[in-house]
């Protein structure tokens, strides 16, 4: 069974940057696919963007390319998300999923019930 750990939890200025980790425990980082997803209280969770299980293909959302990285580090079993150039429209709570089945731009299609490990959640917050 996978588990996944989001860190990295901050209030930041707009303007300014943000790394979110995810850990997997796990003794195999075994899955396929992973990716980073954000919610807004009243609003559906939404795609912020993904990666392969190489990391040689990743996908990102219109609204933060350019802005956010995704990258992961099979040897530590952690995902990162690196974010620059905050918005405060980027204040949301970040959640890592991971999918045994889906590489990147299937993470980005899948529903939230077709994604097979989520985190807990942290809070992003970016202030103008």
């Amino acid at each position: 069974q996978v588990q996944l750990v989001e860190s990295g939890a901050g209030l930041v200025q707009a303007g300014g940057s943000l790394r979110l980790s995810c850990a997997a425990s796990a003794r195999t980082f075994s899955t396929n696919g992973m990716g980073w997803f954000r919610q807004v209280p009243g609003k559906e969770r939404e795609f912020v963007a993904a990666i392969s299980w190489s990391g040689g293909s990743t996908h990102y959302a219109d609204s933060v390319k350019g802005r956010f990285t995704i990258s992961r580090d099979n040897a530590k079993n952690t995902l990162y998300l690196q974010m620059n150039s905050l918005k405060p429209e980027d204040t949301a709570v970040y959640y890592c999923a991971a999918s045994n089945y889906y590489s990147a731009l299937g993470i980005q299609l899948a529903t939230e019930k077709e994604l097979d490990y989520w985190g807990q959640g942290t809070q992003v917050t970016v202030s103008s």
